[in-house]
């Protein structure tokens, strides 16, 4: 019997490719327990594999899924995977032991599916219809229940987000994490975050591009990491203009990042728009760096905007002291959060598509809406709502006597807002930006600001030891009285926590670029030397300052290559590469305070 589900009747191609997806049926034998089998025991369960099995879609472009079901038994729910990045399938079988059917297919336009790929740059694709085809096909499958749910996360995630508004009737339940509501959360204001979004490009999406194509240049993504980490990485971080780089880079989406980089006040994405028409639950998991937690706006909103009561009531969010390449992580580095921090997301899928799809009373519906780790305290605690409604605005004022240089200096944050008026300066050149201290996968991650210790041009603001523990959970903001010699610039304010021996672990992070201080739709360049306010809202975070830690505010230009440089000119630097110094000025005091405000939970 064919596999693939008919809408009327599959063409010829399509049923010569079910035939070869039954012919390459392959059999993994996954023994549970004991292999020998005793009085009533079940016997062992096997995973039964069908390759590139043909799904039509409505515009009859053919995409193909590896389909992972128990080789007995049934009916079982169908969890759906689709993703750019090759559908392998690795894991699955966790999924299938549970009791599921799991399919996991490429997109349009990547590897073995048929059709052009859109990159989610483009506000137009085919990802929703697509994604609405695939669910209740995959409904439809031998030996499915008819109910479905769909996982993954990141991309794999968007593509969810782009289907569940149009509401298959088969959809019951959604784990899509760690992606934000607009892409604007995931790049920098107006350009490209260099480091992750680059490698992204080039060793991630283009090779399989020219695969496609039968172009000349790498097309195998373990050869685009080789020469990555051989050297290309600093030819392609320090390049610029961005709107110059070669087609190679984006290939055959270069006009659909051109166009982005030239409109950076569109939004290609705005997820959170169809969250009014998502009728299941959404279960999120993501990191306090992650840099796609988005400011929560897709979880707010679908706690007060979704379709349906069920929609709203029960998701749930999950957020842990991790970063987006290391979701349910427990140490990065010398940074240890204890062994609460390690986290099973895939044990905790199952739970949570038990509980909605097959009925299962195992809790899920009593958890709170989010769970938050707070750091410092290294454990777990339940909240209703998000930010919590129970924080209270705690002040801190910097001031020095102006040498706040590095963390020798003598920059303080203090209670007391400062009587007259004082300043710190440095320079900040693009030519040799603060670095970034992340992973080799060039995410953001936590980290020890040691290293950076001896840098002049990032000013430090810290506390005397605490004598009392404080909590600082919800988004830090910083108002920031700055001045500069150029017409646009970059400022960069973290919080950090200082313990006793010295570590300082970077708690959040926020940055504003000049030029869009009033948003990205309203650029305006700044006067040099004029004292402008600028609002910083740093990342959401939740950690516990404790007894005899100081708290630290550092204040910068750059973090690169997880931000672009500021080329402090008043050109459009995505297509002009001149680079300037800039003297930068950061004014405390009567009449101009600059001071951090700290959600403080009592």
């Amino acid at each position: 019997m064919c596999h693939t589900a008919r809408r009327d009747k599959l063409i010829g191609p399509c049923q010569r490719d079910a035939c070869r997806a039954i012919l390459q049926v392959g059999v993994l034998l996954l023994f549970v327990g004991s292999s020998a089998l005793r009085g009533d025991e079940p016997a062992p369960i096997k995973v039964l594999v069908e390759r590139d099995v043909p799904a039509p879609m409505r515009d009859g472009v053919v995409l193909r899924a590896n389909v992972f079901r128990p080789d007995s038994g049934g009916p079982y729910p169908v969890l759906v995977m689709r993703t750019p990045y090759g559908k392998s399938g690795s894991g699955m079988a966790r999924y299938v032991k549970a009791g599921y059917i799991v399919v996991t297919q490429d997109a349009r336009g990547r590897f073995a599916s048929d059709g052009k790929w859109e990159s989610f740059v483009r506000a137009k694709t085919h990802d929703a219809e697509d994604g609405y085809d695939t669910v209740e096909w995959a409904a439809r499958l031998p030996g499915s229940n008819g109910q479905v749910g769909t996982f993954g996360g990141s991309y794999n995630a968007f593509l969810q987000w782009r289907l569940a508004p149009l509401r298959p009737p088969s959809l019951v339940a959604m784990s899509a994490y760690s992606i934000p509501a607009r892409y604007q959360d995931l790049e920098g204001p107006g350009t490209i975050r260099p480091g992750r979004r680059l490698h992204w490009w080039i060793v991630a999406m283009t090779p399989d591009m020219r695969r496609r194509e039968n172009r000349q240049g790498t097309t195998a993504r373990a050869a685009a990491q080789k020469k990555w980490s051989a050297g290309d990485s600093k030819k392609w971080l320090t390049f610029a203009p961005y709107l110059k780089l070669p087609r190679e880079v984006f290939e055959d989406e270069t006009a659909a990042v051109h166009y982005w980089l030239k409109n950076p006040h569109t939004d290609p994405w705005a997820l959170h728009e169809g969250v009014k028409n998502v009728t299941v639950p959404n279960l999120n998991v993501i990191g306090w760096w992650d840099h796609c937690n988005g400011h929560m706006l897709l979880d707010r909103t679908m706690r007060t905007e979704a379709a349906t009561k069920t929609a709203r009531d029960g998701s749930r969010t999950i957020i842990g002291p991790w970063a987006h390449g290391g979701l349910g992580r427990r140490r990065y580095g010398n940074i240890d959060f204890g062994p609460e921090a390690a986290f099973d997301i895939a044990a905790y899928e199952i739970r949570w598509f038990d509980y909605w799809i097959k009925g299962k009373p195992n809790g899920i519906d009593k958890t709170a809406p989010y769970r938050i780790f707070i750091m410092g305290d290294n454990r777990w605690r339940d909240e209703a709502d998000w930010p919590l409604e129970r924080a209270v605005e705690k002040v801190l004022y910097l001031t020095s006597d102006g040498k706040a240089n590095t963390p020798n200096g003598d920059g303080r944050l203090i209670q007391e807002k400062p009587s007259s008026d004082g300043a710190d300066w440095y320079s900040y050149d693009p030519e040799n930006p603060v670095p970034s201290l992340h992973g080799p996968r060039l995410f953001q991650i936590p980290t020890d600001q040691r290293p950076l210790a001896r840098r002049k041009d990032i000013l430090v603001y810290q506390t005397a030891p605490l004598t009392e523990r404080i909590e600082v959970t919800g988004y830090p903001t910083v108002e920031l009285h700055a001045s500069s010699s150029a017409p646009d610039t970059d400022f960069f304010a973290r919080l950090v926590d200082v313990a006793p021996d010295g570590m300082g672990r970077d708690v959040s992070l926020g940055m504003v670029r000049a030029r869009y201080r009033n948003g990205v739709d309203k650029p305006s360049l700044i006067k040099p030397g004029e004292v402008v306010r600028y609002m910083i809202r740093m990342n959401p975070t939740s950690n516990a300052f404790k007894l005899g830690h100081r708290i630290r505010l550092d204040i910068t230009s750059s973090d690169f290559p997880n931000y672009d440089r500021n080329h402090n000119t008043a050109a459009d630097q995505n297509a002009d590469a001149q680079l300037k110094k800039a003297k930068q000025t950061i004014h405390h005091g009567q009449p101009h305070t600059t001071r951090v405000v700290l959600p403080w939970i009592p």
